[in-house]
């Protein structure tokens, strides 16, 4: 059973699954929640779902992000250029859009990456095509709502989209050594990563939610995010919260004072990739809390509605 969910796990994260979590900055911020949020019935309806499958979504926000992209910092024109694009997106409905295809039913849109040739007039774009359902390869192309504002924002510059995916680490630190143009990659506005970059105006309000097992109920009589964050901070050293390496859910729980986090007593676990964290996390009995396995998973929003629906479907 673990090998089959390990395996449809991976075939899932590369389709197009119908996520909930943030919303845009700005006016529309409101708009946007009311999409991602259900209705007192349908909330009911996922609970018992979540019932019947083998992990759930805390449904607490535990952070409040912005999303933003990263522009490189020798490139002012081009910084102009996609504060621009953002607000004319949001203005004519073109990013409401795109977000209905993955918070709704619509069809997600697959995005070409030509190669890289120093001779073409190109926007280079850096991500890190792990984060369903801001990026993600389905067969040889990418989906997601970075991929598809990447492929509009080449076309609005009248240039040839290149994608170069790597480590989410990566992706800044490629920018800032001119080897891409902008990354584009869920990017939380931090401090740490203006080293490297220069932020776009921000696009979309993201939050960071906590998985657990299904059958796990420490968190069952929350009513809030302060009360989940008591109940992490009850954790001991021996306890193991694991999520996507280099993201904001790594500095919530180890603590920052750059990101503003206090930090809590479990140990971080990194991987490369928010879905190989769930599937860590079920591959050990980890309602004792054995050594080498996770406790929890942390993880933005829209990929934790993802990645436990995908497995719960396969249930």
């Amino acid at each position: 059973m673990k090998k089959a969910i390990a395996l449809c796990l991976t075939a899932a994260m590369a389709a197009s699954l119908l996520t909930g979590c943030g919303s845009k900055t700005t006016e529309t911020t409101a708009a946007a929640e009311n999409k991602t949020e259900t209705t007192a019935g349908a909330a009911a309806e996922e609970k018992k779902d979540e019932a019947a499958g083998v992990v759930k979504v805390i449904e607490y926000d535990l952070t409040d992000e912005q999303y933003a992209f990263g522009v490189d910092k020798d490139q002012p024109e081009l910084l102009e250029q996609v504060n621009a694009f953002i607000a004319k997106i949001q203005e004519d409905g073109t990013f409401d859009a795109i977000c209905d295809k993955y918070f709704s039913d619509g069809e997600p849109a697959a995005v070409e990456s030509a190669e890289y040739d120093a001779s073409k007039d190109q926007l280079v774009v850096a991500t890190n095509a792990s984060f369903e359902p801001f990026e993600y390869v389905d067969g040889d192309s990418y989906k997601g709502i970075d991929m598809e504002l990447a492929s509009l924002l080449a076309q609005e510059l009248g240039k040839e989209l290149v994608i170069e995916n790597m480590d989410f680490d990566a992706v800044c630190l490629s920018v800032g050594q001119h080897k891409c143009d902008i990354a584009m990659a869920g990017l939380t506005i931090n401090e740490e990563r203006e080293e490297y970059v220069t932020f776009s105006d921000p696009y979309y309000k993201a939050s960071q939610r906590l998985v657990t097992l299904a059958d796990d109920t420490a968190f069952d009589d929350c009513k809030d995010a302060a009360s989940v964050e008591e109940i992490l901070k009850g954790l001991s050293a021996s306890d193991k919260i694991g999520g996507q390496q280099g993201t904001t859910a790594q500095y919530f729980i180890e603590g920052s004072d750059d990101w503003g986090f206090e930090g809590f007593p479990a140990e971080w676990v990194p991987y490369k990739s928010a879905s190989l964290a769930v599937q860590d996390m079920l591959n050990g009995n980890v309602k004792y809390v054995i050594i080498g396995n996770l406790k929890y998973v942390l993880i933005d929003a829209a990929p934790a509605e993802s990645i436990t629906k995908a497995i719960n479907a396969m249930q």
